[in-house]
């Protein structure tokens, strides 16, 4: 019995390994008209295996590459794109960039951030100081949403004002009391109201009578 460890290592084993004997039979020939059928003829079965890489863009151009990379790129047929060679494919891929994006305050949500990189920008101006406290609200909404009961406009400001790299005038800034908010309880149980709601509606359904 022949087991696959003992078998060469397939190129691309999506394929299969009797593709790879038409490719290691395609190099046995000799004759160049027929060499290039057999070749044609072997993208057609890798196209039809991987039917899901006919969605990318110039399909066929990577079939062709597939074929090369499983002859160990010592096959010579007449091919419509530009033959691959071995160092061609030697590496890793280059490394794609993860966004560096900063988890801190991370709580106040992307929206606020973009409201402050805005306000930066914007010329002193009552206009600007009302953005200012909008901001300050938001934050302290969003605080207490998401953390605690109670906090304290000392913490929103300092926060606000690292995030604002001090470009902003925060002195004076009065926010209204955590409990005027009148979140904190109601949206956190949001889900349990719903489930409760959705119990009581199940037991007041009727049993059909017949």
């Amino acid at each position: 019995m022949e087991y696959n460890t003992e078998r060469t290592t397939l190129k691309i084993p999506e394929y299969g390994r009797n593709v790879q004997r038409m490719v290691d039979y395609c190099l046995t020939i000799e004759d160049a008209e027929h060499r290039n059928k057999v070749a044609q003829s072997i993208i057609d079965v890798i196209g039809n295996l991987n039917p899901a890489i006919r969605d990318a863009p110039d399909y066929t151009h990577k079939l062709w590459d597939h074929l090369f990379i499983m002859s160990d790129f010592k096959l010579d047929v007449e091919s419509p794109y530009p033959i691959p060679t071995a160092e061609s494919f030697v590496g890793l891929p280059d490394e794609v960039p993860y966004p560096q994006k900063s988890r801190k305050f991370r709580h106040y949500g992307g929206v606020v951030k973009t409201m402050v990189k805005h306000a930066i920008e914007m010329e002193d101006g009552e206009e600007k100081e009302a953005l200012i406290y909008g901001i300050a609200y938001a934050m302290k909404r969003n605080y207490l949403k998401f953390n605690k009961d109670t906090v304290s406009d000392s913490t929103i400001l300092t926060d606000l004002d690292e995030m604002s790299e001090g470009k902003f005038k925060t002195e004076g800034i009065d926010l209204p009391h955590s409990k005027s908010f009148n979140i904190a309880p109601a949206e956190r149980n949001t889900t349990a109201v719903r489930k409760k709601g959705n119990n009581n509606n199940n037991s007041k359904k009727k049993k059909r009578r017949y």
